[in-house]
C-alpha cells in the first residue's frame, strides 16, 4: 500500500520538475527555431531569457498566491496554464506568439516550488528534510537530462514535442492532486475582499526585478545603463509601496528584520553564482581550451550534476538528525576547495582530475541547496511560506544570471586556461563570504535553541 507521504511528494514532484526541465530543454532547439523563425542566435535565445525573467518575477507571487487563496486552488491553476500553454505553443502563428507562450508556460510551472514547499511543510510531520531532498533531487535531475531530452525528442520529431512532453507529467500530478491534496478551506473564498490584490506592489515588483535582471544580463557585452538607473528607483519605490500596503507582497519590514532568513538568501545567491559558473562555463572550456569532444564533456560534467543528486539524500538524513547547520559547513567548504582547486586547471588537466574537482561543487550544491532550503523554512512564518519560497528561487535565478554574465566578461575573446582561472579568482570573492554566512547561521541556530 502505497503511504499518502508517498503520493503527496508524488505529486508536487512531478509538478515540480517542469520549471527546471522546460528551462534547460529549449537550449538544443534554439538553432532549429531560428532558421523555422528567420532569426539570429541572439533572437532567439530570447526563449531562454523570457522563462527566467518571468520564472523570478513569478515564484514569490504565485506563492502569495497560494497562502491566500489556496494551495490546492493555486496549484491546479498552475497545471491548467501549463497545460494551455504547452498545447498552443506548438501552433503559434509568430515567433512573437511563441515567447508569450514560454511566458505563460514559466508562470504556471513556476507555482509548484513555492506552492509544494508550503504542502509539505503543513502535511510533513516527520524526516521534512528527506521530503524536500526528493522534490530537490527530481529537480536536479530534470535539469540535468533536460539538454539531453531535449535532443532526443528534437531529433525524433522537431521542436514542437519539448512542449508536448509537459502533457503525460500534467496528467500524472493532476490526478495524483485530485486525490491526495487536501480541499482548502471554505472561508479563503467565502469573504468579498481579496487581500492579495496589491497590483500596484506586484507591478512595481516586476519592473524592478526586470530591470536588474535585464541590467545584470548585459554586463557580458554593452552594458544597459538605463535599466541599472531605473532598477534601483524601482526597487526604492517598491520599499514604498510595501511599507504602506496593508497586505504587502513581501513583507519588508519582517524581512529585513529577520536577520537569518537574510544570511539564507545572500548565501543562496552566492552559492548559485559559483555553481552555475562551473555549470554553464566549463563545458565551453573543456571543448574549446582541453579540445575535448561533446560525448566527453558532457560526461565529465555529469560529475557536477551526478554528485549533487547523490548527495542530496545524504544531506537530508543529516538535516534530519542535525538540522541544516552542519549541511551549510560541508557545502560551503566543498565550494570554496574546488573554487581554489581551479588554479590547478589547464588546458592539459587530465580528465580524473577534473572530473575530482568539478565533484566538489556537485556535494556542494546537494549538500547547500537543502541546507537553505530547510534553513528558510525554519526561519519562515508558516504563513509566509509560499512567498518566501517564492523569494528563495528568485535568489537562485539572480545568482545564475550573475553566473552567465562572468561567463560572457571573461570568456568573450578568448577560452584558456588563463581565463579560466581569472573566474576562479573573481569566483573566489563569491565563495569566500559563504562560510562564514554559514557560521553565523549556525551560531544564531543554536543561539536560539538555548532560548527556546
Amino acid at each position: 500500500m502505497i503511504s499518502r507521504r508517498a503520493l503527496l511528494l508524488a505529486t508536487v514532484a512531478s509538478a515540480t520538475l517542469l520549471n527546471p526541465l522546460n528551462s534547460s530543454m529549449i537550449s538544443v532547439a534554439l538553432p532549429s527555431l531560428g532558421d523555422e523563425f528567420g532569426l539570429s542566435f541572439a533572437g532567439v535565445t530570447w526563449l531562454v531569457s523570457i522563462f527566467y525573467l518571468t520564472s523570478a518575477v513569478a515564484q514569490p507571487v504565485v506563492g502569495r498566491l497560494g497562502g491566500v487563496y489556496g494551495k490546492r486552488r493555486v496549484f491546479f491553476c498552475g497545471l491548467a496554464l501549463v497545460a494551455a500553454s504547452s498545447l498552443l505553443a506548438p501552433f503559434s502563428p509568430g515567433f512573437s506568439w511563441l515567447v508569450l507562450a514560454r511566458a505563460a508556460q514559466a508562470i504556471g510551472s513556476s507555482v509548484f516550488f513555492p506552492v509544494g514547499t508550503g504542502l509539505i511543510r503543513e502535511l510533513v510531520t516527520e524526516r521534512r528534510a528527506s521530503a524536500l531532498g526528493v522534490l530537490a533531487v527530481f529537480a536536479s535531475i530534470s535539469a540535468a537530462m533536460g539538454p539531453s531530452l531535449g535532443g532526443l525528442l528534437v531529433h525524433g520529431g522537431g521542436w514542437r514535442l519539448l512542449f508536448f512532453i509537459n502533457l503525460p507529467f500534467l496528467a500524472v500530478s493532476a490526478v495524483l492532486a485530485t486525490i491526495v491534496l487536501p480541499r482548502d478551506p471554505a472561508e479563503r473564498m467565502a469573504t468579498g475582499r481579496h487581500p492579495l490584490l496589491d497590483l500596484p506592489g506586484i507591478l512595481i515588483f516586476a519592473a524592478a526585478l526586470t530591470s536588474t535582471l535585464i541590467f545584470l544580463l548585459s554586463l557580458s557585452g554593452e552594458a544597459n545603463f538605463y535599466a541599472a538607473l531605473a532598477a534601483p528607483v524601482a526597487w526604492w519605490l517598491f520599499y514604498l509601496q510595501e511599507r504602506r500596503s496593508e497586505e504587502p507582497l513581501i513583507n519588508l519590514p519582517r524581512f529585513f528584520s529577520n536577520r537569518e532568513t537574510l544570511f539564507v538568501h545572500a548565501q543562496y545567491v552566492l552559492l548559485n553564482v559559483v555553481f552555475y559558473a562551473i555549470f554553464f562555463g566549463m563545458p565551453t572550456f573543456l571543448q574549446e581550451a582541453g579540445g575535448l569532444d561533446v560525448r566527453t564533456t558532457g560526461l565529465v560534467m555529469f560529475s557536477v550534476a551526478g554528485l549533487g543528486i547523490v548527495s542530496t539524500p545524504l544531506a537530508g538524513r543529516l538535516i534530519d538528525r542535525r538540522g541544516p547547520a552542519p549541511a551549510l559547513l560541508v557545502a560551503a567548504l566543498a565550494v570554496l576547495a574546488g573554487v581554489l582547486l581551479l588554479f590547478t586547471v589547464s588546458n592539459e588537466t587530465g580528465i580524473p582530475w577534473l572530473v575530482l574537482v568539478l565533484a566538489l561543487f556537485g556535494i556542494g550544491s546537494g549538500f547547500g541547496n537543502l541546507g537553505l532550503q530547510n534553513a528558510l523554512l525554519d526561519y519562515t512564518p508558516k504563513e509566509e511560506t509560499g512567498a518566501s519560497s517564492g523569494l528563495f528561487m528568485t535568489s537562485r535565478y539572480l545568482g545564475t544570471i550573475l553566473a552567465t554574465s562572468l561567463i560572457g566578461i571573461f570568456f568573450s575573446c578568448a577560452v584558456g586556461a588563463r581565463e579560466l582561472h581569472l573566474i576562479a579568482l573573481a569566483l573566489v570573492m563569491f565563495a569566500a563570504p559563504i562560510l562564514p554566512l554559514a557560521l553565523l547561521t549556525s551560531i544564531r541556530r543554536n543561539t536560539k535553541d538555548r532560548a527556546a
